[in-house]
Formats: structure tokens, sequence, C-alpha cells
């Protein structure tokens, strides 16, 4: 059992730890070229899972933010949240009564590809008594979900406005295909062509006289690239606020630092060039992304089990001994968090508060 005021050193392993200083001036840092740039900061919560770090970004600027389930959103919505993207299609009758019943409580907005989504929603959003905002969700190049832009996106759109209990506030997509591109100009260049089939698609919003209030995109590996995109109204970078080396590792990518580790034990010395930690897949991810080992810069991963990762040591690290603790800075957020019950947030070495992951497990 841990406490404010605990040193780190006293924290029973494996532990997702959380750096408050460097965890802010993220925060600080998105916000301030986000708002710089004219854009409003809506972001996702997939990689964090948290009502008080949501709420801090609020605090710090954001207009609201963007979750991938409803039951995601009955979880931020139930921590005081009321400006709620919903970017997954609204398929099924559980699913479509519980997001209606969600209007009551909350602004919420709903991104739909299909007609086949949207007349549903529209009416249980009658029978309840509600109105949803909805969003068409173009295909900007992801291949995943998404209508294609140009006639369908605009058939889609007028449909959309003329069902009643659905108000039509414009358009999302995501560039995700462009995230990981390691080539600065390349990468430029296809983000400035993903985002400009949706100013594109804007433009014909507005010829039909179609609302096209927002236009929502914007993943943490794009955030730079995207913010110079005029026609984009808001951004959903998510991730950025961890700094994780998935992102930082890529051009389009400054200022940010890595904030979140997992603290881990030395729990076996097999040879004089290898250590075990108590940091299995149960604990840290090694998806997308491998972690990093913090302070021991000639220590590299090796094989990952369950309840272990084998360390590879090099003449520094081979200092290590069973029962020393070593940090690994989490590759991919979004893969981690959903793996812990709490963030154990520490300024310098002392633990100053603890938040829980409440929408961890909500998959529904």
């Amino acid at each position: 059992m841990v406490s404010p005021g605990d040193r780190k050193s006293h924290l029973e392993t494996p532990s997702l730890c959380l750096d408050l200083s460097l965890f802010e001036a993220n925060i600080s840092h998105v916000a301030a070229i986000t708002h710089a740039a004219g854009k409003s900061w809506r972001p996702h919560t997939a990689c964090h899972k948290s009502p008080d770090i949501a709420n801090l970004q609020i605090r710090n600027g954001a207009i609201g933010i963007t979750c991938a389930k409803i039951s995601e959103a009955e979880v931020f919505a139930s921590a005081g949240i009321h400006e709620i993207l919903l970017a997954h299609p609204p398929v099924g009758d559980a699913r479509i009564r519980r997001i209606a019943n969600l209007c009551r409580h909350v602004n919420l907005i709903v991104a739909c590809d299909h007609y086949v989504q949207a007349a549903p929603l529209s009416a249980e959003c009658v029978r309840q008594g509600v109105n949803c905002r909805a969003l068409v969700d173009i295909n900007i190049g992801m291949d995943r979900t998404g209508v294609r832009p140009g006639r369908d996106a605009r058939e889609l759109a007028r449909a959309i406005d003329q069902l009643p209990g659905l108000t039509l506030a414009g358009i999302m997509g995501y560039e995700g295909h462009v995230l990981q591109i390691k080539h600065a100009e390349e990468k430029r260049r296809q983000t400035d062509a993903a985002l400009g089939i949706l100013t594109q698609t804007r433009d014909i919003f507005l010829k039909n006289g179609l609302c096209c209030d927002i236009v929502s995109a914007t993943g943490t590996g794009s955030l730079e690239n995207s913010l110079r995109c005029d026609g984009l109204t808001e951004v959903q970078a998510g991730g950025a606020i961890f700094g994780d080396p998935l992102h930082t590792a890529t051009p389009d990518i400054t200022h940010l630092k890595p904030a979140l580790t997992v603290l881990t034990t030395v729990v076996s010395r097999p040879a004089f060039d290898r250590a075990v930690l108590d940091a299995g897949r149960t604990a840290v991810s090694n998806e997308r992304h491998p972690p990093v080992v913090k302070d021991w810069s000639d220590a590299s991963l090796g094989p990952q089990s369950a309840e272990h990762l084998v360390l590879d040591l090099g003449p520094s690290s081979r200092e290590l001994r069973i029962g020393d603790r070593v940090e690994l800075i989490v590759g991919d957020s979004g893969f981690t968090t959903m793996l812990h019950d709490e963030y154990l947030c520490f300024r310098n070495d002392r633990l100053e508060t603890i938040w829980p992951v409440l929408a961890r497990g909500k998959l529904q």
C-alpha cells in the first residue's frame, strides 16, 4: 500500500509511474502550439483512460475529449466531462440506446460513415426526446472506417441533415497511415494530402449548404504537420501528453519528453551479461514500440514472456544486481496503461497523488 509522500524506491513492482513535471510540460506544450495555430484540442483518451488526466487537459485548454467506446464515454461523463466526441460507428441496439441516453447529460458528438448507422440513432434520439450532434467520418487514407470523400460524403451528410434527433456538425478523419513515416518530407507530403481531403470535403459541404463547423482529425504522430492545415478546426492528438518514444522517434514531433515509466525489479541474474526483470507482457507492452531502458543505455531488451523481461547487458549495466530497480520508459502508452489499475504520480522522487485508470476494460 502506497501513500502520498512515499519514495519511488519503496514501491512494489511492477508499478506504472508518471513524472508530473514532464507530463505537465507536455500538456502545456501541446495546448500552447494548438492554441497558437488557431485550433481547438479535443484529445483522445485511448492513451490514458483516466478522468483525472482528462480533467487536467480541460483545465489546460482542451475543449473536451474523444473516446472510442460508449462505455468509456459514460465513465468520463460520470466524472463531470460534458463535451465528448465518440469516434466510433454507432452500431447495435444496446449501444444506440446508451448513446441516446448519454445525450441527456452531455454534449455528445457521434461519428457516422453510413446511413444505416445514422437512421437507428435518429429514431432512438426521437424516442428518448434528445438531440445528438453527428460528424461524417471520411476515409482520408487509413482505409479503416470512413465514407468515400466527394459525392458519397455529401449524400450521407444530406441524409443526416434531414434526420430528426440528429444535428449535422461537420466531418472527421484519421490520418493514421502517415504517423510512423520516418522521412520528414514524405511525412509532410502525405499528411498534407490526407488532411487536404478533409478541406476539400468541407468546401463541398459549405457549397451545398451543409454545416461543417467541425473539421476534426490528427494523431500525435502528425501533430505539428497537422497544425499547418488551414481547414482543420480541432486536433485529437492524445498520446503527446506522455511523450511516448513511439511518437518522438519520428520527424515532426519535438519538445516532448517521456513521462511514463514502469518501475521494475531485477529478480534474476542468470548470466554475467543477462538480467531478468519482473515486467512481462502483463505489465508493459512490447507492441508497436518496445519500452526503453532508462539510465542504462547499454542494456537492450531480450525475450519477454507473461511475467518476465530479459535484459541483455553491456559493460555498465552488468553492475545490476538482484533486487535493483530498473525503470522502463513506456514505448506506446495506449497498450500499457490498460494493463494497470492506477498511475502513481511523482514529483521528483516523492509520490504526490494516485490517479485510477477508471476506463480500463471498457470495451463495449
